[in-house]
């Protein structure tokens, strides 16, 4: 198997990489951070431009058809009601939660289409399905994303490509122990149990398409 893994050197990034080369995929991750290992392959790409996006595709499919795309970029900013939310903030956050799941999903399911095979899946938030004040940059950017990976499954479905999206709560990685070192981390969500669920995902024994998939750990 060949997997594309954008995000592959953050805090989720990395447990998900090493999930699937334990389990003899080939990983094509896309990040500036490089990784010793014979099966991984590191792609830099800006996946905020649609050459950025034809870029990365086009270097992975040097190294043989993709069998799967996992979307892991993603950002978070807000803190401020939808009254006072500035006009910096929105569109930072759908630039970087939904218009790169967008450009890079949509480079990635030409190959697909064509191979007509194929697994994609990307992360979302529980806040995309749940309210919370003072995060409706971030909130809606990432319901964006959920209608955009819900669509891609939908207009799959007879060509043999699959699409789910994961809505974890607090992931328990070094970022967000840092930028909250008051928290109770053990509520979190394992990236460990991300990883786990991503890598069935894009198997064959996942019959699956479509699903939006809550993993709230204890919280």
């Amino acid at each position: 198997m060949s997997v594309i893994i954008t995000g592959a050197g953050g805090g989720l990034g990395t447990v998900v990489c090493r999930a699937f080369l334990e389990r003899g995929a080939q990983v094509i991750g896309v990040e500036r951070s490089w990784r010793d290992h014979p099966a991984f392959i590191a792609i830099s790409a800006d996946l905020s431009t649609k050459e950025g996006c034809s870029a990365m595709i086009a270097g992975a499919l040097k190294h043989g058809p993709i069998d799967a795309f996992v979307h892991l970029v993603g950002g978070f900013s807000g803190g401020s009601p939808v009254a006072e939310t500035s006009d910096e903030t929105w569109d930072l956050m759908m630039t970087v939660n939904l218009r790169a799941a967008f450009l890079a999903i949509r480079a990635a399911l030409k190959p697909m289409i064509d191979a007509r095979r194929g697994r994609i899946v990307a992360i979302g938030s529980r806040a995309a399905v749940e309210a919370s004040p003072n995060f409706a940059a971030y909130a809606v950017s990432k319901a964006a994303l959920v209608a955009l990976v819900k669509n891609v499954a939908a207009e799959g479905k007879d060509s043999g490509i699959t699409a789910n999206v994961i809505l974890p709560s607090t992931i328990d990685t070094p970022a967000n122990r840092k930028a909250m070192p008051d928290a109770d981390f053990s509520k979190w969500v394992a990236p460990d149990s991300i990883a786990k669920l991503i890598v069935w995902l894009v198997s064959d024994a996942a019959d699956i398409s479509g699903a939006v998939i809550p993993i709230y750990g204890r919280a």
